[in-house]
């Protein structure tokens, strides 16, 4: 499983996350697929688009997989 650093912040939007990670084309496409519950953390769909990931949180979409890591 791949894993994301968060270095010197304390979390991540899951939108944001989605981008960084090459997973959606746009902010806008990460909204969306957050909305349609195709988005888990920690193994629950999660549909709050500005979800605050933090370090030990496992995120998965269409079949990628990260943990992030402090």
């Amino acid at each position: 499983m791949a894993s994301f650093s968060l270095g010197e912040h304390a979390h991540v939007d899951l939108c944001d996350l989605l981008k960084l990670e090459g997973w959606v084309e746009s902010g806008a496409q990460a909204k969306a697929v957050i909305a349609e519950g195709e988005v888990r953390v920690d193994g629950a769909v999660e549909t709050r688009k500005r979800c605050k990931i933090v370090a030990g949180q496992k995120v998965e979409f269409a079949g990628y997989k990260i943990t992030v890591v402090a």
